[in-house]
């Protein structure tokens, strides 16, 4: 916890969740962190039947994520699980990034290994499965990739129930790593879960029905090769040429 009120000091942005103050219990002992009050989840709003979103309303709130994404990166903060049920979001619409509970400060010119046991299942990048200690911003980007198809979708397009399962969703929908990809990272779980048959990118084709503005930014987002994601500034720009 003193980590995540150290780093939710250091962030002020109106797309992230804003630390109000602390509160202390002498009788239980315990430490509670104030926010201000949200009405909403992403997850909870997706999950409602009544609700289905419009492409003005997914365009919009993905902007706030980039935007509040793009401030807790120049700020050197990775978020690590970004995910519906930790974007909240008021009655006027306005998206916060929150739970910053697996977040970590990185220093990009003095990198130190990090664990790879961070993000939610459904929206961990190919990196962190196969063991991946040195990584950046890009790993929140591809959960931002994750979220944007699944906006539009209306449901998630990975939910694998194990790791390895995970792994061969992401292979099926955005092709298995290059044997370039497996020499440039030599990841420590590489020979368990290098598949055997090479898979074909199929973005394209499993998601012909979402709007085309949409398909570079998701084709860039869930690029196998983390080197190859857009950063949060980029994918901004890209999204509001495509808008």
């Amino acid at each position: 916890m003193a980590r995540e009120i150290l780093i939710l000091r250091r962030l002020d942005h109106p797309n992230v969740v804003k630390l109000e103050g602390l509160v202390t219990s002498r009788m239980s002992c315990s430490l509670y962190l104030v926010f201000q009050y949200m009405e909403h989840d992403l997850a909870g709003l997706a999950a409602s039947p009544e609700i289905k979103f419009t492409e003005s309303q997914v365009k919009c709130y993905m902007h706030q994520l980039l935007s509040g994404l793009e401030h807790c990166h120049n700020r050197h903060v990775l978020h690590r699980d970004i995910k519906g049920s930790n974007l909240l979001i008021d009655n006027d619409g306005v998206l916060k990034i929150a739970d910053f509970g697996l977040a970590s400060m990185f220093d990009p010119d003095n990198k130190h290994p990090m664990t790879s046991r961070v993000v939610t299942l459904w929206y961990r990048p190919p990196e962190l499965l196969l063991g991946a200690t040195d990584y950046g911003v890009s790993v929140d980007l591809w959960s931002a990739g994750c979220i944007l198809a699944e906006l539009l979708a209306g449901k998630p397009v990975m939910p694998g129930r194990t790791e390895v399962e995970q792994l061969h969703k992401i292979y099926k929908l955005c092709g298995s790593p290059s044997d370039a990809y497996w020499r440039k990272y030599k990841l420590p779980n590489a020979t368990l879960f290098k598949p055997r048959e090479p898979y074909k990118r199929s973005i394209k084709e499993t998601f012909k029905n979402f709007p085309p503005s949409s398909l570079p930014l998701i084709e860039t987002l869930l690029a196998i090769d983390p080197e190859e994601r857009l950063t949060a500034t980029a994918a901004l720009q890209s999204e509001i040429e495509g808008c």
